[in-house]
């Protein structure tokens, strides 16, 4: 594969480690208007860093853009009579629509949407994927560059604002749960590091539970409960609190939120 990443900010850094260290790739293009921003990447004989988004364009055969939405109009425009159908367009850009992308480069060419979080940074991102495209082997491409990097889940264009939500807000969400439990921590007893060291860890050993035996939440739940015990007691305090119904109503608030700004920016 020949990959040029258009745009390598933070999150097109992250991707390009990826790439690098898992070597998936025969020749890598890396965009950024200060170059010298990425002396710090392992450079190699076949990864290129250039300032000139159309040298990357003709060399490549998978472009990723992540860049800001501000930009990504204008850097299609610049680069639109270099693009070919053998292309395939990796978009980062959060509410850019494939049929906006497709308008504007005017070609019969698979066009994928991938919407990673932060945890990329430390290659445990949750990215979801929508494409123009049924055909496995385009999006397996995509499938195979973010899963280097964590997880993926292909997904209808039409959940991309959801899956927004749910993945990239959502580690904002799950941020402030672990910083609750730290604070909790803190007044039982723990100073601030060990309270945090807790909580991180403990939460990251839930989800592992999650992941690696495909149970639902509430089997593991009750493995840790046991009558009149000290964990149903928590359990139920927080409920009746609201622990449950405040989660879900922010997030839904948070779609909102995304679809009000969406409408405002058409």
């Amino acid at each position: 594969m020949k990959i040029a990443i258009i745009g390598t900010g933070n999150l097109g850094k992250s991707i390009a480690k990826g790439l690098i260290q898992n070597q998936n790739f025969d020749q890598l293009y890396l965009t950024k208007r200060k170059v010298s921003e990425l002396d710090d990447l392992p450079i190699q004989d076949n990864v290129h860093i250039t300032n000139n988004n159309v040298e990357a364009v003709k060399h490549s055969d998978i472009i990723i853009f992540a860049v800001q939405p501000k930009q990504l109009e204008e850097i299609l425009h610049e680069s639109k009579a270099f693009i070919t159908p053998n292309h395939t367009l990796i978009s980062t850009i959060t509410g850019f629509s494939i049929e906006k992308i497709s308008a504007i480069v005017q070609l019969p060419l698979t066009i994928i949407r991938a919407m990673p979080n932060t945890a990329i940074a430390v290659g445990k991102s949750m990215t979801c994927i929508a494409a123009n495209t049924d055909d496995d082997k385009k999006i397996g491409i995509a499938t195979s560059i973010f899963n280097q990097l964590g997880n993926t889940l292909v997904i209808p264009e039409n959940l991309m604002q959801a899956a927004t939500v749910v993945c990239a807000s959502g580690i904002a969400f799950w941020m402030r749960l672990i910083r609750a439990s730290t604070q909790a921590a803190i007044q039982l007893g723990f100073d601030a590091k060990e309270a945090q060291e807790l909580a991180m860890f403990t939460s990251e050993g839930a989800a592992s539970l999650l992941i690696q035996s495909g149970n639902h939440p509430e089997q593991e739940i009750d493995k840790v409960t046991t009558p009149k015990g000290c964990t149903i007691e928590g359990l139920n305090e927080m409920e009746h609190k609201g622990l449950s119904s405040s989660l879900i109503q922010g997030m839904v608030a948070s779609f909102h939120k995304i679809n009000t700004i969406k409408k405002e920016q058409i």
